[in-house]
């Protein structure tokens, strides 16, 4: 008897599979004869090729691509080694930026300063180019810098800037942050508080009226600075100090440390000048300082990303 019952079920099992078997060839065979199209049906759970977000992703890919290829074309136009490096995504939480150097008043640490710093606590190999005063306006520069799309920070000088602001505005156009680096570039430990706040807050009043912000970064002339000058600058809206590590020039490098070696975060200075007081143009600098990062393995950041 149980024999029999395994024989039953085992009949009907077959049945339902060949019923099944019929309804998808009449399926197959009724898409087939909806226009003759030869498009696959995904498996259960997958998305068609041609679904939203199957397309946004090969868009993206194809701009990535072309991006990249952009970058190539670039760095050959211009004659660097190599193509420069694409900075990796800034942290969401920032780095805890350290005042390099503190100031004891009346006993008390003030540790409110705006912090001075060289370098930019960061694991990832990646360095930060800073040019100071504004005397030479490049145009060729600004073609450079937009094609290889390389970020960098401006920190200008009013009595260099005030012959040419349109120079100036053409670069923060395509994103570049400026900042502030005195009117008249004074050695500030030189004079009054009173003085170096005239020289501080008069030049974020000119920024102001003249690029639309005041900024919140500032490089005082020479790297040179006291505990008077940071007063000065909190009062004045500063919220950072940056210094650098290294310095390039059309030529050649220049290194505050023994080692001569970059590290991850580093700030390098550069400054807007050209043959004048250069031995080559602010293109050849800039070639400089990316054959050099990039044959290390760094990428270029935004150094406002970081802060």
């Amino acid at each position: 008897m149980r024999a029999v019952v395994r024989n039953d079920k085992s009949r009907a099992s077959g049945r339902v599979r060949a019923g099944l078997a019929v309804l998808a060839l009449a399926a197959i065979a009724s898409g087939c004869a909806q226009g003759g199209s030869d498009q696959v049906t995904p498996a259960g759970g997958q998305q068609p090729l041609d679904a939203p977000p199957a397309r946004a992703l090969d868009s993206y890919a194809s701009k990535l691509g072309a991006a990249h290829a952009a970058r190539v074309a670039a760095a050959h136009r211009w004659g660097l080694r190599n193509t420069p490096l694409t900075a990796p995504r800034p942290p969401e939480s920032k780095p805890g930026i350290r005042t390099r150097e503190g100031f004891e008043v009346a006993g008390h640490r003030e540790s409110d300063l705006p912090p001075v710093f060289t370098r930019i606590p960061t694991r990832d190999k990646v360095v930060f180019l800073t040019i100071d005063d504004g005397a030479e306006k490049d145009r060729a520069f600004l073609r450079m810098m937009s094609d290889l799309d390389v970020p960098y920070t401006a920190f200008l000088s009013g009595y260099l800037v005030k012959d040419n602001p349109r120079y100036f505005k053409r670069m923060q156009a395509r994103g570049v942050v400026l900042n502030n680096h005195t009117l008249h570039h004074p050695y500030l430990p030189g004079l009054s508080y009173r003085a170096q706040k005239r020289e501080i807050c008069g030049m974020q009043r000119y920024m102001e009226k003249r690029f639309g912000k005041r900024p919140r970064l500032f490089r005082p002339p020479y790297g040179s600075y006291n505990r008077a000058t940071l007063r000065a600058a909190k009062s004045c809206g500063i919220a950072y100090v940056p210094l650098w590590n290294e310095e390039v020039f059309a030529d050649r490098w220049e290194y505050r440390e023994a080692d001569r070696e970059l590290r991850p975060g580093d700030i390098v200075l550069t400054h807007f000048r050209g043959p004048g007081q250069w031995k080559g143009t602010m293109p050849d600098m800039v070639r400089r300082f990316l054959n050099k990062v990039t044959a290390e393995g760094y990428a270029v950041g935004r150094l406002e990303d970081y802060l």
